[in-house]
């Protein structure tokens, strides 16, 4: 039957459901349990109830329908009966049924429904005693359930309170870390700012402490200030007092020249009648001697309380002079009588010697002859070849024609030319004296601007441009003024210190190369200041005076006299090493092409000549070495074997010669030579010159 089958169907589903799945506990009689306890709460829909309100909105015959008890009749959308629905929900079924359970009288009163729904209510039967026991069983286990959940409800309520607590406690604990963060904050803050106030303190302490001893250096400062004005004023009272006594010194020593003065001045008065007539030298003496006497009168006349150093100058040049008289005076007289005394001797002589003068004359002849053969064989001369002196000649007509070729601007009156000549003056002599070893690029510097200037274009010169083609004259003028200013730098410069002879040397050699007028003017000027870089030696021509001779030789001859040999050798050393070094080097940034200008071959052609001419004392040995030691090296690379012949033939013939006209004061050179060439020879090797310019230093 499709009914029981149903109801096998709902069991089964009962069966199934949650709450079919409850055992059943037989103790429960024995533990004294109330199984239907759970049935005497009030009823409650169940959650099934949507079908069963579903199923209510039908219409009131099949809501009636459904809702009696004693139809047998089944629901056509589920095919279920009236029991079998009874059976499934009893929990629901019932309560709904009293719910919707309405007096089907028209007059029946409405407000015993809670409801107002218009649908007639079905009639209320009553459930069997069993389903009355099952629904009673099902509300145990929904108790039981519900406990369950109010269980595990609480069980999750005491679990999220505990997490809500310990949320707390960490917030809590992180809001005491914060705090904590920031009185450690305010701690430091509070730290730097008693240190910020600590330190300004102590600089405040140290600034006044600076001060106090600023105040007490013022104070040292000013009293010593004082001590030293007092000492000044001491040193110059002192000093006043020295002169003073100084000034009677020369007061007294003043009238002991003039008293000396004159009485040499009377020496000269008898000794005059001893000659035999009226000597134009004696009255030339006699008349220079007035003069002095003259002069140092005017001198003692002139000065005031106290004579001063200068005039004690004068008067002493004029005793020194007045002295140097009457030793000439005498010396003249003293030679007049003995050339009388010597003119009667050869008188009688002469007549006795008339037969033999002819012997005399052939015998004098044969020893010229013998000693010119002596002097040919040994090589030597005391003068320079030929074809030197017309070389040496020429290059002294050069310089003076061109000197001539400028005379008028050296002596004009005009203003402006006379500005001119000094800004070409300047411009010409100002950058070689800025010459130096410092660096390449700064030498470059100087030469372009000599180039520049010689090459008629303008340069700067203490802030004007000047130009030689300003003035016809202009180029000679600069050209001579240029070669004369290289020569003294070598003169002043180099004879001071020797490294600075490759540098002006090596600015000279290109501007040589590029002008070569400019170096026979530099020949020129060496010539006529150092004669011994021909090499030459001057003789003494007749009517020239000691002095004019000596200013030939070299020597710097003022009012003060000759200078002293050792000033001489020194800038006669410094010229020779300018020329030894010049004939060695050329200019790195020229072309190279064309030969050199003056090159090495000069060097050797120097050495020979010197080596053939006869030696002076201290001059030969002096230029020998400061030649050899600023050129030797360059001489031995080009000449090998045959230079050190020549550095053989020095040491064993020509030193013998050097040292046999060299005094004992004078062996100082001669020594330094001597220890040159032993240590040559010895090493077979000559040393590269200090302050040689290297190639590092041209790219400097």
């Amino acid at each position: 039957m499709p009914a029981e089958s149903l109801r096998w169907d709902t069991l089964e589903a009962l069966k199934n459901s949650p709450k079919g799945r409850l055992k059943y506990n037989p103790d429960w009689l024995e533990k004294g349990e109330d199984i239907l306890s759970g049935c005497n709460e009030a009823p409650s829909l169940s959650p099934l109830s949507g079908l069963i309100l579903k199923r209510l909105n039908m219409s009131p015959r099949a809501l009636q329908k459904t809702c009696s008890l004693g139809s047998a009749s089944t629901d056509p959308s589920t095919g279920l009966s009236e029991e079998a629905l009874a059976s499934l929900f009893p929990a629901l079924f019932i309560p709904l049924c009293i719910y919707f359970t309405l007096d089907s009288a028209p007059d029946a009163s409405n407000n015993l429904s809670p409801v107002t729904n218009p649908i007639p209510s079905p009639t209320i039967s009553l459930l069997s005693p069993r389903a009355t026991q099952m629904e009673g069983c099902i509300r145990i286990c929904e108790e039981k359930h519900r406990a369950k959940a109010k269980m595990e409800l609480s069980l999750r309520q005491e679990l999220q309170e505990k997490l809500v607590a310990s949320v707390a406690s960490r917030e809590s604990e992180q809001l005491k870390r914060f705090e904590e963060l920031m009185e450690l904050k305010q701690r430091q803050e509070y730290q730097s700012m008693r240190d910020m106030v600590d330190r300004e303190t102590q600089e405040s302490i140290g600034r006044q402490e600076k001060l106090k001893e600023e105040h007490k250096n013022r104070i040292k400062i000013l009293n010593l200030r004082l001590r030293e004005a007092e000492q000044q004023r001491l040193r110059e009272a002192e000093f006043e007092r020295q002169r003073q006594v100084e000034g009677r010194e020369r007061l007294r020593a003043l009238n002991a020249i003039q008293e000396e003065i004159l009485q040499l001045n009377q020496l000269l008065e008898p000794a005059a009648p001893t000659q035999s007539g009226p000597s134009p030298v004696l009255t030339s003496y006699s008349t220079r001697a007035n003069q002095l006497c003259s002069q140092v009168s005017e001198v003692v006349r002139m000065t005031g309380e106290f004579p001063s150093v200068e005039d004690m100058t004068v008067a002493e040049r004029a005793l020194h002079e007045m002295r140097s008289l009457i030793r000439v005076m005498q010396e003249a007289a003293a030679q007049a009588q003995e050339k009388r005394k010597k003119e009667q001797e050869e008188e009688e002589e002469r007549r006795k010697m008339a037969m033999l003068q002819a012997q005399q004359e052939e015998q004098k002849k044969s020893a010229a002859l013998s000693a010119k053969e002596k002097a040919r064989k040994k090589g030597l001369q005391t003068k320079a070849e030929q074809s030197t002196l017309k070389w040496y000649q020429e290059l002294q007509d050069s310089a003076n024609q061109c000197a001539q070729s400028f005379e008028g601007l050296n002596n004009t009156k005009d203003i402006q030319t006379k500005k001119l000549r000094m800004e070409l003056q300047k411009a010409a002599t100002i950058p070689v004296s800025q010459i130096s070893s410092i660096s390449g690029s700064k030498l470059r510097e100087i030469f372009d601007k000599i180039d520049k200037l010689l090459s008629g274009r303008s340069v700067v010169s203490g802030g004007k441009s000047v130009s030689t083609s300003q003035h016809p004259n202009g180029l000679d003028f600069v050209s001579y003024k240029l070669a004369e200013k290289f020569v003294k730098q070598g003169e002043e410069e180099v004879a001071s210190h020797h490294e600075a002879a490759f540098p002006i040397a090596v600015v000279a050699s290109g501007v040589w190369e590029l002008h070569p007028k400019v170096g026979d003017f530099i020949l020129a000027h060496l010539h006529k200041k150092c004669p011994y870089a021909v090499p030459h030696y001057p003789p003494m021509k007749d009517g020239t005076s000691v002095e004019e001779y000596q200013k030939i030789l070299g020597y710097r001859v003022e009012d003060g006299g000759v200078e002293a040999q050792d000033s001489f050798l020194k800038r006669m050393s410094g010229m020779i090493r300018l020329y030894a070094a010049m004939i060695q080097l050329r200019w790195p940034y020229g072309s190279k092409q064309g030969p050199d200008p003056h090159g090495l071959n000069n060097g050797w052609r120097w050495l020979a000549q010197m080596l053939n001419m006869e030696p002076l004392a201290d001059v030969t040995a002096t230029l020998l070495f400061d030649f050899l030691e600023v050129c030797g090296n360059a001489l031995m690379k080009q000449y090998q074997v045959q230079f050190w012949k020549l550095i053989l033939l020095i040491q064993e013939e020509y030193l013998p010669r050097i040292e046999a006209v060299t005094s004992q004061g004078q062996a100082g050179s001669v020594t330094r030579l001597k220890q040159f060439l032993e240590s040559s020879l010895r090493s077979r090797q000559i040393p590269p010159p200090k302050g040689q310019l290297s190639s590092h230093f041209w790219r400097s």
